[in-house]
């Protein structure tokens, strides 16, 4: 359903088979074809991500993919052992991370205010509470961009972020998140999919 076909005073709602697509269907995958994924699709991802809300707008994620056989050599001695093969296999691996100086960008992603450039920069700690949640929140909205565009997402924690941190971010604005593969399935699942909570467990009303 368009946003046009939408009753006034009404948002649209999209079908089941993009809510399949998005949740339902959609599975963490841990090995993936050999086929590409072309860069066009790669910005397409930010393309959805960047619309989602944050925090007066700021936006503190960064990414980093990593395509090259000799920036995966760089990458996999930083992963746990594990999850290696994982991103071994992956055509494309993102490194999700948040900017310390997202700041600087306010001026012109937060005009109303421009102000809080200043605030901000003179305020570690609370450009740390702005990171620490809306870097995440985003890493949210970013593997729910990669389903849309058909691809599978394999988001994955266990890394050494310092680690990566010096190898690719040696500047240090940047700190790695979250490591998320990319690419389409090597093959079915390889287990069946997990129960989930439901109404009774986790909603209370008031």
């Amino acid at each position: 359903m368009s946003a046009a076909s939408a009753a006034p005073g009404t948002l649209p709602r999209i079908d089941d088979e993009a809510r399949a697509a998005l949740f339902t269907d959609a599975r963490t995958v841990y090995s993936f074809a050999d086929t590409p994924v072309d860069d066009e699709t790669l910005k397409g991802i930010w393309d959805l991500t960047r619309w989602a809300p944050t925090a007066a707008n700021t936006q503190p994620l960064r990414v980093l993919y990593i395509r090259t056989p000799e920036a995966k050599e760089r990458l996999l001695p930083h992963l746990d052992e594990g999850n290696r093969p994982k991103s071994a296999s992956a055509p494309v691996v993102a490194v999700l991370a948040v900017d310390d100086r997202f700041h600087e960008h306010i001026p012109r992603i937060f005009p109303i205010r421009p102000e809080m450039k200043d605030r901000f920069e003179a305020d570690p700690a609370l450009r740390e509470g702005i990171t620490s949640f809306n870097g995440p929140l985003q890493a949210g909205y970013f593997i729910l961009a990669v389903r849309a565009l058909g691809l599978a997402a394999g988001p994955m924690g266990g890394f050494d972020a310092a680690g990566i941190d010096k190898e690719f971010f040696p500047e240090g604005d940047w700190r790695s998140i979250l490591v998320v593969n990319i690419g389409h399935p090597a093959g079915p699942p390889q287990f069946d999919r997990l129960p989930r909570l439901g109404h009774e467990d986790v909603l209370a009303w008031a």
